[in-house]
């Protein structure tokens, strides 16, 4: 306990003076600056470095690894940006969009099978020969796209998978709600399916969380979607939380019963705000709707846990911490 308590002040210390801090668009929210990374701090295991990919698609550099949480980079249009939401939509992929950025990942994490988080596993897999942490589901529909099998992990929730320098714990979870308290494309495959050829072939397949603790370093929590289950997180308190901002207000005072039970992180950064239908670019593209929830969604952060540092981030550009 001592020593947790201790790294949290470290990070709020941190946050406020040693990684520069500095003020981002958003009253009252904080975005750090760019550091180069230490090589002979982060193969002792004591540091990470972020890259945020885009929705809640993460690049994580540790100890001499590389680690990918529901990498999307292809980012077409499916008719979202327009309001003529098109689920017929053919899924593609565009290796110039995606091998620029993702390094020589060792293993991939997802969240849960939808587009914007799937989308671009298979070829990150079969390319890399990177091993696929994810729900059945995920699996399944993975192996139909290629992925070998020898390379794939199911997990379902519950597990902590000691890589040495690090540990992944992985949580059962929930997918956010839309306004009419649905789920978009709902469904699991429990077998290997036809190879899938729209977005809507790409179920949800149940929702994880993923918790990342390093030797010696910080702890990390990823979310893919605006739900939980409070009672699978209990023990959880990362130093650092990859919020979903919510789309809908469905889930029941999402935040302030999220961040209780995470423990009031010292430093939250939102993630699957952004206008996933354009390239990447800085500063990245966001619409006025989604401008104005994810203030508020910032401003509910500081009403409920007034000493977290909120980051905004931005894509490709390196987060150090230690």
């Amino acid at each position: 306990m001592t020593s947790r308590i201790d790294r949290r002040r470290f990070l709020r210390g941190a946050a406020t003076a040693g990684v520069g801090i500095a003020a981002a668009g958003t009253a009252g929210a904080f975005a750090l600056t760019r550091h180069d990374t230490a090589p002979d701090r982060r193969k002792a295991g004591a540091a990470i470095e972020l890259q945020w990919l885009g929705v809640s698609g993460w690049r994580i550099d540790l100890a001499g690894e590389t680690l990918l949480i529901d990498p999307y980079l292809t980012r077409y249009p499916v008719g979202l940006a327009s309001g003529a939401f098109d689920s017929a939509t053919p899924l593609r992929v565009d290796p110039a969009a995606i091998d620029p950025h993702i390094g020589t990942p060792k293993r991939i994490f997802v969240t849960h099978t939808h587009w914007d988080h799937f989308n671009d596993v298979p070829h990150i897999a079969t390319s890399t020969g990177a091993r696929v942490h994810g729900t059945l589901t995920t699996c399944n529909i993975a192996q139909s796209m290629g992925v070998p099998a020898a390379q794939l992990s199911t997990v379902k929730g519950g597990e902590i998978l000691d890589f040495g320098t690090h540990t992944m714990e992985v949580i059962s979870s929930l997918h956010s709600r839309t306004a009419s308290y649905g789920i978009t494309f709902p469904g699991v495959r429990p077998t290997p399916p036809e190879r899938p050829a729209t977005i809507a072939d790409l179920p949800e397949g149940d929702t994880l969380t993923f918790h990342l603790s390093v030797k010696d370093g910080p702890s990390v929590f990823f979310m893919g979607a605006s739900d939980f289950a409070a009672h699978n997180l209990e023990g959880v308190h990362p130093d650092i939380a990859m919020i979903a901002v919510n789309s809908a207000d469905t889930t029941h005072a999402y935040l302030p019963r999220l961040l209780t039970t995470l423990g009031n992180p010292p430093t939250v950064i939102p993630v699957h705000w952004d206008n996933f239908e354009s390239p990447l670019q800085n500063p990245p593209p966001i619409g006025e709707k989604d401008l104005a929830r994810r203030n508020a969604f910032v401003d509910a952060i500081h009403s409920a846990s007034p000493d977290t540092k909120v980051v905004i981030p931005e894509y490709l550009t390196p987060y150090r911490f230690s």
